[in-house]
């Protein structure tokens, strides 16, 4: 386990293991206008890494962005533990898992797409 300041940065992290992880747990910062670039650029060069976001943005818009890349979870600020570990274990095991609050949201594209 590793905590990066960015995406770039744990990019650079990721580059230096001998074993990948199963799964990185993100903390979104949508403040940073270049955060979507960068989660494609982590996606591309690391596709088999299973990605859970983790962001106070309840939006349709930033879930349905995540999603297409690939993300299989997403928390919203304030998830406990017993969510994190839910998450983990969920996606993990090939499943996905998402915050009460945006369920809705990811449902609804996974019945669409």
């Amino acid at each position: 386990m590793f905590r990066s300041e960015d995406i770039k940065d744990g990019i650079s992290q990721l580059s230096a293991l001998k074993e990948l992880p199963q799964i990185c747990i993100i903390d979104l910062d949508f403040y940073d206008k270049n955060v979507l670039a960068q989660l494609q650029e982590l996606r591309t060069l690391y596709p088999i890494i299973k990605l859970i976001g983790h962001s106070d943005i309840d939006a349709e818009k930033v879930v349905k962005s995540l999603l297409e890349m690939g993300f299989m979870g997403y928390l919203l600020i304030g998830s406990d533990v017993y969510d994190f570990k839910k998450a983990i274990e969920v996606v993990t095991n090939g499943g996905k898992y998402f915050s009460v609050g945006i369920a809705k949201f990811a449902q609804e594209y996974f019945t669409n797409n």
